[in-house]
């Protein structure tokens, strides 16, 4: 264990946080996107529920472009997809466009809750490695408390409920700069790289 491999697998664990602070945020905008577009039950069900559905995409086959492009460049472009996907929620004007960006978000969750535990386990020594997976869980749960707190402090406004989507661009934004400076996965290079 080092400085740098824990922070590494703090950086690469707030793919948990952005994961819980995405599919709970939108527990503060539901209503008031129901009332904004005059949404009839299925379509307002349909509205809240996308992201699970990309969710569960995101989970099949987010496996794919971490071995293929590797672990680093995936969890960029994972970083990359919540924040467009946050930003595109917040400031869309019909619940057709708002769907499609928070779908995209939903891919991000999945691809994360495969990918970030992946690379933490490949960084991790053997001793550790349970310690620091973990970590991921951890910041799940952690994401969905602060979206939770954030949608409370943001509440009352006619437009609030864009604030309270728009808020998971700032934690996307700082996850996908500190990927930079991550180093790709030892593991993935010596197997599908040959690069010892």
């Amino acid at each position: 264990m080092n400085k740098k491999l824990i922070l590494w697998a703090i950086t690469v664990s707030l793919g948990g946080f952005l994961f819980g602070l995405d599919t709970a945020v939108i527990s503060g905008a539901e209503q008031a996107i129901q009332k904004l577009w005059n949404l009839d039950s299925w379509t307002h069900g349909l509205a809240v529920a996308i992201a699970l559905y990309g969710t569960v995409i995101g989970a099949a086959f987010g496996g794919i472009p971490a071995d293929r492009l590797g672990r680093k460049p995936t969890l960029l472009l994972i970083g990359i997809l919540f924040f467009v996907s946050s930003i595109g929620a917040a400031v869309v004007n019909d619940v057709t466009s708002f769907m499609i960006f928070r779908f995209i978000g939903g891919l991000s969750i999945g691809a994360s809750s495969v990918v970030a535990p992946v690379y933490i386990s490949e960084i991790a020594p053997p001793k550790y490695r349970g310690r620091m997976v973990i970590s991921f869980q951890m910041n799940i749960v952690f994401g969905i408390l602060i979206a939770y707190v954030s949608n409370y402090l943001l509440e009352g406004g006619e437009d609030s409920w864009r604030w309270m989507l728009g808020v998971v661009a700032i934690p996307s934004l700082a996850f996908s700069l500190m990927m930079l400076i991550t180093p790709e996965s030892p593991r993935w290079l010596l197997t599908k790289k040959g690069d010892e």
